[in-house]
Order: structure tokens, then C-alpha cells, then sequence
């Protein structure tokens, strides 16, 4: 009897995150998270750098952000990618002041390398994401920003069931690539259904998803 106790209740447990995961994809994909109440303090922020013309274009993006109100910003690299570690730094040590020296870097293993196959990508994004979920049951940061490297795949992913299971209420921001005129990324077309926000900088992208938000080209 106990043994069908825990069964059912297993069973309970299962059917309850299921819901909870397409109640939370209906509510994203229809646009209703799009909006958060203001805060009255600051924001624990995730900041997701890739390799290249992402890093780029992410440190252009948050460059000019008070980042006092984002703090601690926890910065997530892949391992070994020195030069977006240095551009980081760089950043961070041109605006430091007494009120935002509160940022940390964090290393994690590539989802996927530049030209490796998706099949391989399979096994290496379940390692990055087993790598992460206990950082990210850690940090449950206020806000994940983001913009198309697969190294964002992992923390956001993970982030989203730890939403699913009541452990964190973080808000996910994805903004396009500024290159993606007509398509949309591969990581995009994954965070569609778990990024609270979804930004795009085209108005060609915007006519193809009816949640995304387009407020002129950021770059």
C-alpha cells in the first residue's frame, strides 16, 4: 500500500509540473508575462556573454545601464573564451564606483562550439545544463539577459523549471541578434517559448512573431 501511495503520488508530482510548464509557455507565448510590477530595489541580474559579435553586442547593449540597479551582475562565459573574460573586465573596471563593484564572472562548458554538429550539441547542452543547475538553484537571479549565444541555453532552460517547481521567479529577457534581419536564431527560436521578453530589432522579425517587441534597433 505504501509502495501505490508513493506511486500515485509521484504521479501527482509529475502531472502538477507538467501543468505548471504549459500554464507558464501559455502565458508567455500569448504575451501576458511581458510586463512586471516596478521594483523597489535592486535586481540580481545574469548576464550572458557569448563568443565574438554577441559579446559585442551585449556589452553595447548593457553599457549604459545604472548598474546599480543591477546588482549583483553575475557574468556567465564559456570556458576559455579569454577575450570576452578581458572585454568583461574591461567594462566593468571603467565603471566601477562605490555603488557597482558588486559583479562576479562565471565559467561554464560551451553548449555547442562553432561548427559542431547538432547532434553532437545534444549531449554536450545536457552536460552544460547538469553543470549549471546548482549555480542557478544558488543565484535564482531577479533577471537573465540574453542575446542569442548558446551559452544562454543552459541557464535559461534551467532557470525556467526552477520557475516550473515555485523555486524562483526569474524573468528572462532575449533580445535578436541586431544581424538577424529575416530569421530568426537558433537560440531564438528556442527561448520563444520560455523568454518573458523576446526582443527584436527588425521590423521583418516582428511581422513573424506576434509577442515580439520591437523598439527600434539597440546597436
Amino acid at each position: 500500500m505504501d509502495g501505490q501511495l508513493k506511486l500515485e503520488l509521484g504521479f501527482l508530482v509529475v502531472a502538477l509540473v507538467v501543468a505548471r510548464i504549459a500554464y507558464l509557455i501559455h502565458k508567455i507565448t500569448t504575451g501576458h508575462s511581458r510586463y512586471a510590477p516596478k521594483r523597489q530595489k535592486s535586481c540580481s541580474t545574469i548576464i550572458c556573454i557569448g563568443s565574438g559579435g554577441h559579446t559585442t553586442e551585449m556589452l553595447r547593449l548593457i553599457e549604459n545601464l545604472h548598474f546599480n540597479n543591477y546588482t549583483p551582475r553575475y557574468y556567465v562565459i564559456a570556458k576559455n573564451d579569454v577575450t570576452s573574460f578581458n572585454k568583461v573586465t574591461s567594462l566593468e573596471e571603467a565603471r566601477k564606483s562605490s555603488l557597482n563593484k558588486d559583479y562576479f564572472i562565471l565559467n561554464i562548458p560551451r553548449s555547442r562550439c562553432v561548427g559542431q554538429s547538432y547532434v553532437s550539441s545534444i549531449f554536450t547542452t545536457i552536460y552544460s545544463i547538469l553543470y549549471v543547475l546548482p549555480v542557478s538553484f544558488k543565484l535564482r537571479p531577479d533577471l537573465i539577459l540574453c542575446n542569442g549565444p548558446g551559452t544562454c541555453i543552459p541557464i535559461c532552460v534551467v532557470s525556467f523549471l526552477l520557475k516550473c517547481c515555485f523555486l524562483c521567479e526569474t524573468r528572462i529577457m532575449f533580445i535578436e541578434s541586431f544581424c538577424r534581419t529575416q530569421t530568426f536564431s537558433l537560440t531564438g527560436k528556442i527561448l520563444m517559448y520560455i523568454a518573458d521578453n523576446f526582443i527584436v530589432q527588425w521590423p521583418s522579425l516582428k511581422a513573424k512573431l506576434k509577442r515580439a517587441e520591437y523598439i527600434g534597433q539597440l546597436m
